[in-house]
């Protein structure tokens, strides 16, 4: 009986590198406020929003990852032909195929990279991480690259009160390799698709169908969302923790998903998180980039100093689906 060979790779991973993207046009509350009827103190009371940043023309889901991919390998001290794997997360490539990961691996130059796209909506950075991690150490790849992107003002109808505010556009970016510690925890990861269409775009035959064909755009049952991860992620965030064998006490940085500040605050309380963690709030002037958000606020708050090499830090990420992502990891 012919027996196979069986690849393994580091017995350690980590992030070796963070690289972001911010979108060109700086859109404040005023410039949204008219559209929808509403207010800068309506818009920041209920997300803690003061402004966003949307994509120009020339700037696309696919320059922008390679804006963000170019930082991050550069402080990872590699080679660009050094990556083996491009993991693209995102949900506003606007083509059904091919992925947005193959053109980023060729405009990067990485050499024939393994690269496909993920669609795990707003959770879907952490699931990249998770599938990094995983490649590395079993040997599938030495060094991953995710990407974390998107250019949602291509898909949010600039009318809709509940979703206008909200969604931005950006990229960010990491760099998974081999490591001589532990620098990924285990990831806590599922869905509750149960609800599943708490948040979605329209099906393309609904859009189609219309008297009036038009870009399908982003719906949200605001209210159900927020009650939803507001609580039930709190949960998913304690068993990360637990897996990882850290403690609340001994977190350095909470990065939750920039979704609204009032979820981010609820939960830190359920956890009990100390004051002595520090918190990232991008979302104040970055929005809500989805698969972007976790790793445009991680960059922001190691440029800022709020994040410095060494910490301990805990990432989770939840969205359409309702699919949710959780793990802890140490700062570059």
């Amino acid at each position: 009986m012919t027996t196979l060979h069986v690849e393994t790779g580091s017995a350690n991973t980590a992030i070796l590198g963070v690289g972001a993207y911010r979108a060109s046009r700086l859109v404040p509350n005023a410039d949204i406020v008219d559209a929808i009827d509403s207010s800068d103190e309506w818009i920041q009371q209920r997300s803690g929003i003061r402004t966003r940043r949307f994509a120009d023309e020339s700037e696309t889901v696919v320059s922008m990852s390679v804006g963000a991919a170019r930082v991050a390998v550069e402080r990872a001290g590699i080679d660009m032909r050094q990556i083996d794997c491009v993991i693209v997360a995102t949900v506003s490539h606007l083509m059904q195929t091919p992925s947005a990961a193959t053109a980023i691996a060729h405009e990067l130059g990485t050499d024939q990279a393994a690269a496909f796209d993920i669609s795990a909506a707003c959770a879907g950075f952490c699931h990249g991480v998770a599938l990094a991690n995983d490649m590395v150490r079993g040997g599938s790849a030495r060094y991953a690259l995710v990407i974390g992107v998107e250019k949602l003002s291509d898909i949010t109808n600039p009318r809709d009160r509940g979703t206008a505010f909200i969604f931005a556009d950006g990229a960010g970016a990491v760099v998974v390799g081999p490591s001589e510690t532990p620098g990924i925890g285990p990831v806590v990861w599922g869905s509750d698709g149960e609800h599943y269409d708490h948040i979605r775009t329209p099906d393309w035959r609904e859009v189609l169908a219309s008297d009036e064909p038009h870009m399908p755009c982003l719906e949200m049952k605001g209210n159900e969302v927020f009650r939803w991860a507001s609580f039930a992620m709190a949960k998913v965030a304690q068993q990360a923790l637990d897996r990882a064998g850290v403690t609340a006490d001994e977190l350095d940085c909470f990065i939750p998903h920039q979704a609204n500040n009032r979820i981010t605050d609820a939960m830190a309380r359920s956890m009990r998180l100390p004051p002595t963690v520090r918190i990232a709030r991008d979302i104040i002037d970055a929005g809500n980039t989805s698969a972007a958000s976790v790793p445009m606020a991680l960059d922001r708050m190691m440029e800022e100093g709020d994040a410095r090499s060494g910490d301990v830090a805990l990432l989770i990420a939840f969205g359409a689906g309702l699919s949710y992502a959780a793990q802890v990891v140490v700062i570059p």
